[in-house]
């Protein structure tokens, strides 16, 4: 941690609108991938940054894409708003992917905000359409929702049903709903059956790396199923490692954690042209799975045996991490801010430099 500690000082971010410049270095030898890199504004929750802001700090990093991944980045919902949003990023050169988040009416995390759940998804369609974006990415829900009666069946039975009563304006748009691995709710194979039910011509999927780890699974594993589906992506690195109980895990910056990164690339150009890698970087917490305890897997009965079997071995490979602290004497809110921007440019640096990633620069 000491080194972590010392790169993010290294960084000297005084203010929350801190210019960072972020080398572009890519080594001569650097394996150049045409993958479009960006990332996903909740990698830098802590700013508390709204779409403008959001998209200059893209241009200062020279990224290809953003994912708005909540409608609350944006001031307005209006269509004069939406399209000045759409013109700034135009003049940038950066692609907006929109989203939202849950779409099940009846999952723990769903909000009536927005109205009903199909209210809800037909606002973000709107969203994403004058945005320019070609897809809307969502959720069913989280862990919470296995706990609920009916568990994850129930959940899905309802949120192909909220996907299939907008089928027409989605397709009219132009924009694919695109639902996401998401806070341990789906494994790949899970989410590549609703997808099936719903209709591939308009919905896909929002490829999660790091949320594999959060129904047992291995990126890798997750990247072979969901690949062919996934129209946008959230992007991080995993550590999983042994404990009494059964393992825990923690995310990374891209390049710290265990993820083949050079092998998962390789295969994601074959499985997912022209999608793009948005980097949503959420490192810092570390999440207990205790499944040599009986009860964990009263709400763990659909994980398949080989998905299982990977996600040991990967614990058995992999090693223990801390969690992120507040240094003593610091504002929580500054030393968040400070934390999650250096992950990020952290992560961009390694993935333009190490692995060939993006078309800027």
């Amino acid at each position: 941690m000491s080194s972590r500690r010392q790169f993010i000082q290294s960084l000297a971010i005084t203010t929350a609108a801190a210019t960072i410049e972020v080398p572009m270095l890519a080594s001569s030898q650097t394996k150049r991938r045409n993958i479009k890199l960006g990332f996903d504004n909740f990698s830098i929750r802590a700013m508390g940054w709204k779409a403008p802001q959001l998209l200059e700090y893209a241009s200062r990093l020279k990224v290809d894409t953003v994912l708005f991944s909540d409608l609350d980045v944006y001031e307005s919902h209006d269509e004069k708003y939406l399209k000045d949003i759409k013109k700034k990023a135009d003049d940038l050169g950066i692609e907006i992917h929109a989203g939202t988040g849950s779409i099940c009416p009846s999952a723990k995390s769903f909000s009536p905000r927005f109205g009903s759940a199909e209210e809800h998804l037909l606002l973000t369609i709107r969203v994403a359409k004058t945005l320019g974006s070609k897809v809307a990415r969502c959720y069913q829900g989280t862990v919470d929702d296995r706990k609920l009666p009916g568990g994850l069946p129930a959940r899905w039975k309802d949120t192909i049903k909220v996907c299939k009563a907008v089928r027409s304006q989605a397709i009219d748009a132009g924009v694919k709903i695109a639902i996401e691995n998401h806070a341990g709710d789906m494994q790949a194979w899970e989410l590549a059956n609703l997808i099936e039910d719903c209709g591939r011509d308009y919905v896909g999927a929002t490829l999660d790396s790091g949320n594999a780890t959060w129904t047992l699974e291995d990126p890798m594993r997750n990247l072979e199923i969901l690949g062919p589906y996934a129209v946008t992506t959230g992007v991080r690195d995993s550590m999983v490692w042994e404990t009494p109980e059964g393992a825990n895990s923690g995310w990374t910056a891209i390049g710290e954690g265990q993820v083949d990164w050079q092998k998962y690339f390789d295969r994601f150009a074959e499985l997912c042209p022209g999608v793009p890698a948005q980097l949503e970087i959420i490192s810092g917490a570390i999440r207990p799975y205790p499944y040599k305890q009986d009860d964990f897997w009263q709400f763990y009965g659909d994980i398949r045996a080989k998905e299982f079997m990977n996600f040991t071995a990967m614990a058995k490979r992999g090693k223990p991490i801390e969690a992120f602290k507040v240094p003593a004497g610091q504002d929580r809110k500054l030393a968040e801010q400070e934390f999650q921007k250096a992950e990020l440019e952290r992560s961009i640096k390694y993935c333009r430099e190490v692995l060939g990633l993006g078309l800027k620069g």
